[in-house]
This record gives structure tokens, sequence and C-alpha cells, in this order.
């Protein structure tokens, strides 16, 4: 074999090598995430994640529900990032209502890919939760104060505003087991948002009445969010509709390495 020959086997070897080397690292970006943390709201815990969490376990995922306190923003910020410290790789971060405000300040953690809203707060730099209801203001009339200035569902208003969609035992029951949370959590101006940089999941709950749904539909269109809307759900939409919300996380497990 002559030279020239020689030289251009070598290169093409040199070519196919670098193909199969590209092929690679984009199959290696593109994989699906397979971690997922889930972040309640005020008023709840962790547990009513129970039927998403059901749904994307049995789909092979990594799901760690973070429980946080609600005694202040900084102290669930902290609680949320010590879960999402513990993942072993890329990780999507879903929040539901106030757990959308957490999620926008922890999601700028180098483990986060992607950024879910599941009826939730996605706040802009130094918004509050509280201004932004003024501007469009909930349906509900329930909202009581504890006197050493934690808040609280009227548990006789909570099943038609926060839970409409449920069955009515079960919607009594969680009136009863809420978890009081610190006022103070709806007044603290917000950070740098991760949706700024990362992409986004937006899910609408359109008989909201605890977050009016225009504004989670302003939320979703600024952040530049892929966005679902649910009919007929209540706030507890990832209760009532866990294979819709289900679906939506797994979108953004599937979509979060090619959008980034």
């Amino acid at each position: 074999m002559n030279i020239f020959k020689k030289t251009l086997l070598s290169s093409a070897f040199i070519a196919a090598g670098l193909a199969l080397g590209v092929s690679t690292v984009s199959a290696a970006q593109a994989a699906p995430v397979k971690n997922i943390v889930l972040v309640h709201g005020a008023f709840v815990n962790g547990s009513g994640w129970k039927p998403v969490y059901d749904i994307l376990i049995k789909d092979g995922y990594h799901v760690s529900i973070a429980e946080h306190p609600l005694t202040s923003f900084a102290d669930d910020v902290t609680a949320v990032k010590r879960i999402v410290d513990q993942q072993d790789g890329p990780t999507i971060l879903v929040g539901h209502s106030y757990g959308g405000a957490i999620i926008t300040d922890v999601g700028n953690d180098p483990h986060v890919t992607g950024l879910v809203y599941i009826a939730a707060h996605a706040l802009d730099q130094g918004e509050t939760e509280a201004q932004n209801g003024k501007l469009y203001p909930n349906a509900t009339k329930a909202v009581k104060k504890t006197a050493d200035g934690f808040l609280y569902l009227d548990p006789a208003f909570y099943p038609a505003d926060f839970a409409a969609d449920l069955p009515r035992a079960q919607a009594e029951f969680e009136a009863n087991a809420q978890e009081l949370t610190a006022a103070s959590v709806f007044t603290t101006p917000a950070g740098v948002p991760a949706w700024k940089t990362k992409p986004s999941w937006y899910a609408v709950a359109q008989a909201d009445r605890i977050i009016n749904p225009d504004l989670e539909r302003l939320y979703a269109k600024r952040a530049n969010s892929h966005t679902i809307e649910i009919k007929g759900a209540s706030h507890s939409v990832y209760e009532s509709h866990p294979k819709e919300v289900a679906a939506l996380i797994e979108q953004a497990a599937l979509h979060a390495a090619d959008k980034s």
C-alpha cells in the first residue's frame, strides 16, 4: 500500500473515531434525568405527593420527597438543598404552590437541570408571593393567622378552596392535618430565579382558588415554560390529577438535558 493510500485510510479511521465520539457524547448529553425531587407547598406535607411518586417509581425514576419545616423561607430552602445534595447526578426539581418559590431558589444548584412548577409560584428577583397575590387575587377567604405569626386555612373552607376535586373525606382529613406555615415565607423577597437560566415546565390548575390561574399563566409565560392546563383542577392538582402531573415531570426528565 503506498503512502497516499495509507494516509487516506488513516484519515478515514480518525474521522470515523471522531464521529463515534461525538455521537457518544451527544447520546450521553441527551440521556434522561433519573433523579427527581418533589417539594410540597404551604399548609401540607410531602405525603400528598404519594400518587405522583408511585407513578414515577414504577416508571424507573429515583424519587425523593423533600420535607421542609415551613418555619421560614431560609429554613425551607436549606432543607430542600440538603435533599438535592444527596442526589448522585442531574436532578429535576418539582415544586407545588409555595414549593415553587423554593425550587426557584434551590434550582440554581448545579445538580438541577430542569424545574417543574405545579400550580406554583415562580417568582422573579425581588418579588413576593403576597405582592403578586394582590395583583392577581385568589378566591379564598379561608386564611387565618395565629398569635405567633403562622398561617393556616380554616378547616371549614379547606375542602372547597384547596381540594375541591378530592373525595370529601380525604379533603377534610387534610384540612385537619394541615401544616401551619410561617407568614413570613409569603413576604420574603425572591433572589435570582433559576428559571432564567434553566428549562422549566408548568401545570396550570384551571379551577385553582388558592393561586389565581391567571397568575400561574403569567409565571409560565415569562419563564418560557412548556405549559399544560388541567381543566377542573383544584390547588390539589398533584393529588387529583397525578397522571397528568407525572407525565409533565417525565417530559422534563426526558428533555431537560437537551434544553440546558
